[in-house]
């Protein structure tokens, strides 16, 4: 750990203190010393709130070095950080709850350390926060920087500089490149020497400061990687592996565990875990009130339906939904009662199967309403991919590349392909390149962002037939 590092790290546990000690002084001047805004009461002795905070000192930043949160972590993303430092106070405070009712003599405030929870949680984030933001600043200035070594001239260690070149707030240099062919010693990618070729490893991490060496050679050069690591080995450099599978990556990969064997992932859904229960609470919190709210314009629109033509008022129709499960979809009904007596087809401008109502509907995607009780039901959810039917579906996996993948999440009534005005008879090839990276982008802001457009103006489209 160079000077730096260290001193980073001596900065953030202090500050850690601080916050700590500043968040408790904000819950005993409230309770204590606010009467206007709590009840007053008879101040605890200053020996058992100087024991308390000692406590807290020393407690929370234990729990919080337990859990690895003043470990170097360049590329941990912010959320990754605050969930990590949510778990450890969750911890610390477990422990303080015990140690102040179970062990202390005399019980101490319960509305302090009730304000204490609050806050301190609220400052320690806005803390790591702004030390993130501070340090990427300092590091975009050239200071605490980490000198890389990649290892490998080809396409993948093109990737890999051209990533921590555009990333300069991680506090990357890359201080040159090794090759396998000596063609290629003495030129440059994208600005880096080309130092040497793998065998010189030895000779270079002894005469230069490597701080990280990357690895990324193609899946053919991989039989060197074992004589790689034992020069490695005999280094202090932290060695990285960007593997050659990188290419088969089709959505939501990445590194698991099981067991203890790492895995690496190369075709996932993203919402597993937390993240499926998080948009499944938000689905069905939303939907519901979309119900209320819309309850009169269905029933006024269920009348008209009734009243404009024979037949039922609402259409089932037969959808893929996620993982190919097959569910019925249900609509107000826009077509004449024999419109698919001749098969399943799609519609078309000026089709003569919609009514009159039918078209105005559809137009104004009322006809799409009452799906939101599939959403409640859990066959779709509120922002997704929208589902095709298995007739159609057949034909167009054979002829678009990863047509499949788009069913590994639910369907939705709304989706990026269509507040992106990609309705109707617009290109299925674009909407599957939308859908898909609604997938490998997916957060609850960006569903959010999407309802929020369909709100907006996606109600209305001029495709919509």
């Amino acid at each position: 750990m160079n000077r730096f590092q260290r001193f980073f790290t001596q900065l953030k546990v202090l500050l850690d203190a601080a916050v700590l000690a500043l968040a408790f002084g904000v819950a005993y001047t409230l309770r204590f010393w606010s009467p206007g805004f709590l009840p007053f009461e008879v101040k605890s002795p200053w020996n058992n709130t100087l024991r308390i905070l000692g406590t807290i000192l020393v407690l929370y930043p234990a729990v919080i070095h337990a859990f690895g949160l003043y470990r170097p972590a360049r590329i941990r993303s912010f959320l990754d950080d605050a969930f990590g430092l949510f778990k450890a106070w969750c911890i610390a405070s477990m422990a303080l709850i015990s140690v102040t009712y179970f062990l202390q003599p005399v019980r101490y405030s319960r509305l302090v350390l009730g304000l204490f929870f609050a806050t301190s949680l609220a400052l320690l984030v806005a803390e790591r926060w702004t030390f993130r933001r501070v340090l990427q600043a300092i590091r975009r200035r050239g200071h605490n920087l980490k000198d890389v070594l990649v290892v490998g001239a080809g396409d993948l260690g093109r990737r890999v500089i051209a990533t921590l070149q555009d990333h300069r707030e991680l506090g990357f240099r890359v201080a040159g490149v090794l090759t396998r062919r000596p063609a290629k010693v003495g030129s440059e990618i994208d600005g880096v020497p080309v130092i040497g070729r793998l065998g010189d490893l030895r000779a270079i991490m002894a005469s230069r400061r490597i701080d990280q060496v990357i690895i990324a050679l193609p899946l053919e050069e991989q039989a060197a990687l074992r004589g790689l690591m034992a020069v490695l080995s005999e280094s202090t450099a932290d060695v990285k592996i960007v593997p050659d599978l990188v290419q088969y990556v089709t959505l939501s990969g990445g590194v698991e565990e099981f067991g203890g064997l790492p895995l690496l992932s190369l075709q996932n859904g993203p919402l597993e875990g937390w993240n499926g229960v998080t948009k499944r609470l938000f689905d069905v919190v939303f939907s519901s009130a979309a119900l209320v709210v819309a309850g009169p314009v269905l029933a006024v629109c269920a009348l008209f339906v009734k009243a404009g033509s024979r037949g039922p008022i609402f259409y089932r129709q037969e959808r893929m939904g996620m993982d190919g499960r097959l569910f019925h979809i249900l609509k107000l009904r826009t077509m004449r009662p024999d419109a698919e007596a001749a098969g399943a087809q799609m519609a078309v401008p000026g089709d003569a199967r919609v009514t009159p109502l039918g078209r105005f509907l559809r137009r104004t995607s009322i006809d799409e309403l009452p799906q939101l009780w599939n959403v409640l039901r859990g066959d779709m959810s509120l922002v997704g991919p929208r589902p095709e039917r298995p007739v159609f579906i057949e034909e167009f996996r054979r002829q678009i590349p990863r047509y499949q993948l788009r069913h590994k999440v639910k369907a939705g009534i709304t989706g990026w392909a269509q507040v992106n005005g990609l309705r109707g008879q617009t290109s299925i090839e674009k909407r599957i390149e939308y859908d898909l990276y609604y997938i490998e982008n997916w957060s609850l802001w960006l569903d959010v962002k999407i309802l929020a457009r369909t709100v907006a103006g996606g109600f209305l489209s001029k495709n919509a037939y």
